[in-house]
């Protein structure tokens, strides 16, 4: 390298001189010379030493800046297109050298990259998301950052106040999961875990398959570790996962029975006293949707109807072991004027469309004092048919089904 740079420098005073030369006939260096169509051998020859000079450095792409003289990375090949441009900055490469020779700038070497970076778009879209902010009150955050928070246990219970957008887990491939369920068991037994996940496609006559996966981003994949088939088929999306069971409706039924998730058998099974079935009181969107089961933080719960009820919600606490009734409460909620329902730390929320793109949760029974009251939470159905919703209080979310869509939905509970 130093010997190069010795052979460019003499070659820039010979470029020099040969300027002078230029100049002192009248030409304009070598722009004159071409407008003329001839060269003179003198240039000709130093251009040529010059382009061998630069091929024998292009190995190494450097930018040379010394003295006042410039070579750039230019290929061999457009060296001819290239060369005027080069004698053109020869001028204000010795302006440069002449403020490096007075100490303001040192004389260095640069790198050239092999090839110009492309252009990233994802880049600018990050920029410009960070230039957008929102002013939240401090005490907003921290309502967000604990209460919302999935698997917090410290933040105990309270009322529902927020719900945030959906978040797709999955996504069923055949029209059998038009309508589904899918669910984590939030005290599960081993040797299944909280990561365990389970799912089943509704559409059909026979509905016996429950499909278990290691993990949610198993299911996102759709590859179950196993299939359980079910010794009756059941009814509707209204199952749930508790303590290692599977509870749910078993079809053309009244009744409520529990499979053992372990021993793949059923080991209990309970009629609900006048509740209706298959069509008589279901959510709006129909479904044979008459009994759902849910989960709280408190255990388990049957939501169904009656005709003593007249069509009204009635919800029923169950003994997870034995499916017997320990309390009942009857609501002034339509079941048929609601889209589904779930229940968190004993109150029942009913949410008001399975269709509509903004719908809210509009009503609320607080099982604690036996009372109701219209609600206005906002809440999206983004693919615009929702048929299952349930909260699983371990993860401190609602899992929903939403046109082949498996989606959560994040939480915030008052403080207590």
């Amino acid at each position: 390298v130093p010997e190069l740079r010795a052979e460019l420098a003499a070659l820039a005073a010979r470029l020099s001189r040969l300027e002078s030369r230029e100049r002192g006939t009248g030409g304009s260096g070598p722009r004159g010379a071409e407008v003329g169509g001839a060269r003179d051998p003198q240039q000709a020859a130093s251009a040529t030493r010059l382009e061998a000079a630069y091929m024998r450095t292009q190995g190494t792409r450097l930018i040379w800046a010394d003295e006042g003289f410039l070579l750039r990375s230019i290929k061999p090949h457009t060296w001819g297109q290239q060369q005027q441009q080069l004698w053109s900055e020869v001028p204000i490469m010795r302006a440069c050298a002449a403020v490096r020779r007075a100490g303001l700038v040192p004389t260095h070497v640069v790198a050239v990259p092999t090839a110009a970076p492309r252009w990233d778009p994802q880049t600018l879209a990050y920029q410009e998301l960070q230039s957008e902010r929102t002013e939240v009150p401090a005490s907003r955050l921290l309502e967000e950052t604990v209460l919302s928070r999935p698997g917090s246990k410290d933040s105990g219970c309270g009322e529902l106040v927020w719900v945030g957008e959906p978040v797709v887990f999955g996504r069923a491939e055949s029209i059998a999961g038009k309508y589904g369920v899918w669910m984590k068991d939030p005290e599960p037994v081993p040797p299944f875990t909280r990561e365990t996940t389970w799912r089943v496609d509704v559409v059909g006559t026979e509905v016996r398959q429950l499909f278990q996966y290691e993990a949610a981003e198993q299911l996102a994949r759709g590859y179950p570790a196993k299939v359980h088939i079910l010794p009756q088929p059941l009814e509707s999306t209204g199952a749930v996962i508790y303590r290692g069971g599977l509870f749910f409706q078993p079809r053309r039924s009244r009744t409520v029975a529990r499979y053992d998730l372990r021993g793949e058998t059923v080991t209990a099974e309970r009629e609900i006293p006048g509740a209706g079935y298959h069509g008589q009181y279901p959510y709006s969107w129909g479904g044979y949707t008459d009994i759902d089961l849910a989960v709280d933080e408190s255990g388990l719960w049957v939501i169904y109807s009656t005709e003593k009820a007249r069509g009204a919600i009635v919800l029923s606490k169950l003994d997870p072991d034995t499916l017997e009734i320990r309390q009942t409460w009857e609501t002034n909620i339509r079941k048929r004027g609601v889209a589904n329902s779930f229940v968190i730390c004993g109150t029942l929320y009913t949410v008001s469309s399975y269709s509509a793109p903004n719908a809210t949760i509009n009503f609320a029974y607080d099982t604690a004092t036996s009372t109701s009251r219209a609600l206005s939470i906002p809440f999206e159905n983004r693919f615009r048919y929702l048929s299952m919703v349930d909260y699983n209080p371990t993860e401190r979310q609602l899992f929903a089904w939403d046109s082949f869509n498996m989606v959560t939905y994040p939480v915030r509970l008052s403080q207590a």
